[in-house]
């Protein structure tokens, strides 16, 4: 990175699951920082026997809110093709990717922010009427995209192909050190956000919520404003690239 990418020994709470935290901890390494892994979250396949049977069906959309969603459908159906689908839609490149590497590159991706609202605002869906739509993504998933698509006329259903569970795990160590270790933290979802909140519990509430955060949505912005921290930045984009610059960016904006 240059000299306006450089988190100059800082250490990063890394909160993604322990599985896909590589890729970000070895950008935050290549600045100059030091990843430090928390997962706050941990991804499990869930049990709904239907989930099969709906990936194998014939869809005018079938959209993937994560890499998790293609991952866990993939368990359940292998020919990652999607043979009898018109339009595969991703939420971001992290899933685009993920879709290109299991055979059929996603016909629709947000160009800008990567979330339901950047998907929804594409001309190609704004005439929903007589289309059959598939999410594809965790239990309890938000509500927004399917909610809109009904309105503009589409019939949608949901294939939930895995749960978010809270990791158990002991915050005393991290806590110890926090102060000499923790100098930036990073969250890319609410339920990431306060599932660390809870983790940490009352005895680490202040010195998380001093210590400067970089989310990816501007709901998670609000999310943690409303919980208490004082500095949070968005991220432009939610790829690590991204995550990492505007670490660098809050690196910069504060000493140690």
């Amino acid at each position: 990175m240059n000299g306006h990418g450089d988190l100059a020994g800082r250490g990063v709470l890394v909160t993604r699951p322990a599985a896909q935290a590589d890729d970000l901890c070895r950008l935050i390494d290549a600045a100059g920082g030091h990843a430090i892994r928390f997962p706050t979250i941990a991804i499990e396949p869930t049990a709904d026997a239907g989930a099969a049977a709906l990936l194998a069906d014939a869809w005018d959309l079938l959209y993937f809110v994560s890499p998790n969603a293609v991952e866990q459908a993939l368990a359940l159906v292998p020919d990652g093709r999607w043979s009898r689908v018109n339009w595969v839609a991703a939420v971001g490149r992290g899933t685009a990717r993920v879709l290109a590497a299991a055979g059929r590159a996603p016909d629709l991706v947000p160009s800008d922010r990567y979330e339901s609202e950047a998907l929804l605002a594409m001309p190609e869906l704004a005439d929903m009427r007589g289309r059959r739509v598939l999410i594809v993504r965790g239990e309890g998933g938000r509500a927004l995209f399917a909610e809109t698509l009904t309105a503009r006329g589409a019939e949608v259903r949901f294939a939930e192909v895995y749960r978010r569970v809270r990791p158990a795990a002991d915050p005393a160590p991290l806590l110890a050190r926090w102060s000499e270790d923790v100098h930036l933290v990073m969250a890319t979802s609410d339920e990431v956000l306060l599932n660390l909140v809870e983790m940490l519990g009352p005895a680490g509430r202040e010195r998380l919520l001093a210590t400067p955060l970089v989310v990816i949505a501007e709901r998670t912005e609000q999310t943690a404003r409303g919980v208490g921290f004082r500095a949070v930045r968005v991220a432009e984009r939610a790829e690590d690239a991204a995550i990492v610059q505007a670490l660098c960016e809050l690196a910069g904006a504060h000493g140690k």
